[in-house]
Formats: C-alpha cells, structure tokens, sequence
C-alpha cells in the first residue's frame, strides 16, 4: 500500500491538537504567567512594578518560608514512604484471599480515598476530639493525660501524617494489586518447587518484580504530599496555623490573606522547581535501583 506522510503526518497533528490546546490553556499559560508574577509586587488582582529578583531573596530571610519548608520536609518524610509500605503490606494480605472476602476486604481499604477531605476531617477530628473523642479513651485507660492532638505542635504533624496515609493508601493498594497480579504464576511455582520459604519468594521475585510499580507509587506519593494542603488547613482551625505551615499553606496566606501575588508566585515558583527536582532524582533513582534489583 502506498502511504503519504505528509498526510499521516496532518492527521497526527490534528488529532492531538485539541489535547495541546487544553493543555496550553489550563497550564502552561498559567505557569508563564506565574513565573511572571513572581518579578512583581502585584496584588492577587491586577498588575504591579518590576522588582526583579526582590521576592525571591526575601526567601531565605522569611521565618514562615523556612517554617513552611521545613514542616513540608517533615511531613514528606512521615507518610511517603510509610505510605507505601502500609500499602504493599496490605496488598500483600489482600492477594492471600479470594472470592467475595477478598472484594470486601478490599473495598474497605479503598473506601477513605474516595471521600472528600471536609469528612475526612470531620472523621477525625470527632475521633480525636479532647472532650469526647474516642480516641481520648485510651489514654485514660493507660492512665494519661489527655492531648488535644491538633492544638499541639509537637502532635499536629505525625497525626495528619497518620490521617493522610489512611486516607490516600486504597490509591497505592491497587497499584500494587495490578503489579503482584501481572506477576506470572509459574515462577511462584518453581520457588516452591525449589523449597523457597515466604521471606526468600518476596526477596527473590516479589520484590524485584514489583519494583517498577513500587517506584511509581513513590514517585505519585512524593508529589502529592509536597503539594499537602487541605489536611493541614482544616486541622489548624482554631490552632497555631503559622506553626504548621507547609509550602501551599503558606502560599494561600501570601495570596489570598496578604494579598502579596507577587510574593505567593515566589514561593510557588519554588515549590514547582521542587516538585520537578525532586521527582526526576526519584525516578532516577528507583530506575538504577531497580537496574540492581534484576
């Protein structure tokens, strides 16, 4: 058959072009125009003057920038990896089982990442409640005092660590499942053949075949917890906010409180170079540990 580039090549072009338009419009638009913003002193809502690098070198001179960077490092820190390893525990007992107790079990795990992050507060913010929570039982019953767990700045961090992995691990859980069930079943065969106890089978062909889906996991968990928001805000409601912020947090407070724009752009510049940073080191990462793996 006689084919045309050209013509294939017009055809490719008009197929993607409305995704590239889309995705012109709803980012990278709005990334130039943030990048932008952050050389000027504009408000959230209309222009401003050129002050070149001026926002970026009040950074490191700003008591809430650090503590928002530190906490973001803290909190990447409490759930990425926890996270993930919560995650493949419970995919690990989930293929253990079958038939409906399997489907339900699995339901059960995945149904806190299909709800909104506003139940997801009221969930434990009643569970953890100073006065009634029932959470609070066992610290009386171990003889303790009771901690109002999200007024506490020492407790703020780990305990939405905990709400968060809780919440986001059906996600990773089912990733995990898709990695374990692509896993063919004749090489568990042949490690049982050969005697492989449970621990040598995970060591020996689990683990290395799962690892492209574990530097996945990884890699999606990383970005989203930089990007943490909605958790640390609802939960400081009646708190120390300054104290908890994170990156996004703090970027709300420049834009939408202070109306700085210029400023909130700064900071969002950073944590977008982070982000970008920080998950090609992943990825490069897991890809040459995964090269050692095979």
């Amino acid at each position: 058959m006689i084919r045309n580039p050209g013509k294939e090549a017009l055809v490719a072009y008009l197929l993607i072009a409305p995704f590239v338009a889309v995705y012109a419009l709803i980012f990278i638009y709005p990334t130039v125009q943030m990048f932008l913003l952050s050389f000027t002193d504009a408000g959230l809502i209309g222009g401003g003057d050129f002050v070149g690098l001026d926002n970026y070198e009040r950074l490191p001179r700003d008591r809430r920038f650090d503590t928002a960077f530190w906490n973001t490092a803290y909190f990447v820190l409490l759930t990425v990896i926890p996270g993930t390893v919560v995650a493949l525990g419970i995919s690990l007992g989930v293929t253990r089982l079958s038939g409906r107790l399997q489907a339900l079990v699995l339901a059960l795990f995945f149904l806190p990442y299909i709800l909104p992050v506003s139940v997801v507060y009221r969930l434990w913010d009643w569970t953890l409640n100073f006065q009634f929570g029932i959470a609070m039982h066992l610290f009386d019953f171990f003889g303790m005092d009771r901690v109002p767990i999200f007024k506490v700045t020492a407790w703020f961090m780990p305990a939405v660590a905990f709400v968060t992995v809780w919440w986001t691990c059906g996600f990773s859980v089912l990733l995990f499942l898709a990695g374990l069930r692509a896993i063919p079943r004749e090489i568990y065969e042949a490690a049982s053949l050969d005697n492989a106890t449970r621990w040598t089978t995970f060591r020996k062909v689990t683990w290395p075949l799962l690892w492209p889906v574990t530097s996945l996991v990884l890699t999606i968990q990383l970005i989203v917890q930089l990007k943490i928001f909605d958790q640390v805000y609802l939960f400081s409601t009646g708190g120390r906010p300054n104290d908890n912020l994170v990156m996004v947090y703090y970027i709300f407070q420049r834009a939408f409180q202070s109306d700085q724009g210029g400023r909130a752009a700064a900071v969002a510049v950073v944590l977008f170079i982070m982000v970008i940073i920080v998950s090609v080191l992943n990825f490069q990462l897991m890809r040459l540990s995964g090269g050692r793996n095979r």
